[in-house]
Order: C-alpha cells, then sequence, then structure tokens
C-alpha cells in the first residue's frame, strides 16, 4: 500500500538523482583531482564514486557499480589509493561539488531559502534508507552531513544517499530480469533515456564486440526488434524494471509524504533545469545512436 501518487517516487528520483550525476561530468573534478595527483579521468570518477567503501579493489566495484568492465576496473583499483586515500578523495569530492553548484546554480540559488529546504527535504527522505543489501548507500551513510551553513553541499549530500539507495535497488531488478552488465545498458539506451552507446562503451570498458554480442542476446530473447529498438516485450520488461526498483526505493519517499515529496520534485527539477541550461551535462550524452 502506498499514499503516493502513482509514479511519485520516479518523478522525484529523476531529478534527486541527476543533481547527484553533475558530479561525474563536472570539469571541477578533473581540476580537484589532478591536484591530488589522479590525472587519468577514469581513475578520477571510479575513485570519486567507491571512496565511501574505503579503499577497494576492483571486485567490490565491479559488483556495486554492476555494469562496469572488471578489466577496465582493474586498471586503476585498488592503485589508485596509492596516489591519495579515501579520505582525501572524499574531502576533494566535497570541493568539487561546492565548485560544480556554485558555477551551475550561481550564488543567489546557493544562499536561496528554496536551496535550504530542498536540503531539508532530501535529508528527511533519506532518513527512510535502509542499510541491509545497500553497499553504496551504506558506505555513503556513515559520512558525516556537511555543516548547515553549506546547504548545497547538505542537498549534493542527501541526493548522493537517495541516489545510492535507489540504484542498490535497481541492480537487484536487473539481476530478477537477468540482465548481465553489458544487456542492462544496451536495452537502458534502447529507451532513448539512456547513454549513447559512444558514451557507454567510452566509460564503462566495455568493446564493440560486447556491445554487439549483448544486442544479439537480447533479440533471441525477443527483447530487441531487428533495427535494435525495444520490442513489445522490451518495453514490457524496461516497465517492469522501474516499477520493481520504484517498490523497493519507495520508503524515503513514503517517510516524506506526498506533499513534501512533491516539493522535493518541484525545487530538484528547479535546481535540475538550472543546472542543465549551464551546461552539467554534455549535449550528446543520451539516445539511441
Amino acid at each position: 500500500m502506498t499514499n503516493l501518487p502513482p509514479h511519485a517516487v520516479r518523478r522525484c528520483a529523476h531529478p534527486v538523482n541527476l543533481l547527484h550525476a553533475t558530479l561525474f561530468f563536472s570539469p571541477d573534478l578533473d581540476t580537484e583531482f589532478e591536484k591530488l595527483g589522479i590525472e587519468d579521468r577514469s581513475a578520477m570518477r571510479l575513485a570519486a564514486r567507491s571512496a565511501p567503501l574505503g579503499a577497494v579493489g576492483a571486485g567490490t566495484v565491479a559488483a556495486t557499480f554492476y555494469n562496469y568492465n572488471h578489466e577496465l576496473l582493474a586498471r586503476h583499483l585498488p592503485a589508485v589509493w596509492e596516489t591519495a586515500s579515501p579520505a582525501a578523495v572524499l574531502d576533494a569530492r566535497l570541493r568539487t561539488v561546492d565548485a560544480t553548484y556554485r558555477r551551475l546554480l550561481g550564488a543567489e540559488a546557493i544562499a536561496s531559502a528554496e536551496m535550504a529546504e530542498a536540503a531539508t527535504l532530501a535529508l528527511r527522505a533519506a532518513e527512510a534508507c535502509t542499510r541491509h543489501a545497500r553497499p553504496l548507500y551504506a558506505g555513503n551513510a556513515d559520512l558525516p552531513v556537511p555543516d548547515e551553513d553549506a546547504p548545497h553541499l547538505r542537498l549534493w549530500h542527501a541526493t548522493t544517499l537517495l541516489r545510492e539507495h535507489r540504484g542498490d535497488g535497481h541492480l537487484v531488478a536487473l539481476l530478477g530480469a537477468g540482465l548481465d552488465p553489458v544487456e542492462a545498458l544496451a536495452s537502458h539506451t534502447a529507451t532513448g533515456k539512456g547513454m549513447n552507446p559512444r558514451w557507454v562503451l567510452g566509460t564503462r570498458g566495455w568493446g564493440r564486440a560486447d556491445w554487439d554480442a549483448a544486442v544479439e542476446r537480447l533479440r533471441g530473447r525477443g527483447l530487441l526488434d531487428a533495427d535494435g529498438g525495444l520490442t513489445e516485450a522490451g518495453v514490457a520488461l524496461r516497465e517492469h524494471l522501474e516499477d520493481e526498483t520504484d517498490r523497493l526505493d519507495s520508503a524515503p519517499y513514503e517517510h516524506l509524504g506526498a506533499d513534501g515529496t512533491a516539493r522535493l520534485t518541484e525545487l530538484a527539477k528547479g535546481f535540475l533545469m538550472a543546472a542543465v541550461g549551464a551546461g552539467a551535462f554534455p549535449a550528446d550524452l543520451s539516445g539511441k545512436a
């Protein structure tokens, strides 16, 4: 049973997740991590996301990130921790968020009552997140909440908790659907909402042969058609995945309530639109081709 309107969870989670994701496309990340001595862009982004887990290796990250090629991960992990400790990476991560939000949103938005309200609502929602079987959420949940005089950092911290909590649940749904890492990526791209193949292959470490083989497996299951589009069964599967992810992710938004969830959705969308307008994401990031 739910007290929320249909699809309220995903309507809120979408802008919340993207506000978190601005970190990984920010040139400020390159600047801050180069100061630590980390110069490879893949290593930067892998370290930034996995640092809450400690000085982990490729196996742990392959398990928790799901759709990265283990060979790519093994080129950078655990070696990156010899250059910078997880604690140093976490500090650089927050400095990156500070610079990124100030650049994308501006000083007025950073200091606004709406920013403080969004942070309060998102942190309240995160109170209902749970640690069991949620490793990336649990690692971030053990980190301190930024001070009240930095509401934009508090908001980003809360979006991180909510994003990783949802993501951990999404992996359960992917396993249940029998989608391996590349099949999950290819079927998401086929919706037109995921990263296009060029970005997937460039960031996840898979080769074109891996992608083509996954597409053929999806065709064999009747999920993709001859042109690479989703079949009726494919559309149904992707919708089932979102429904199941919503179900596993409902607790934070039920805790916040219908009015609070609607208000957080409104605020998060506003900040996201401003960030997108300021160039937060590459123009060619998503699409089927």
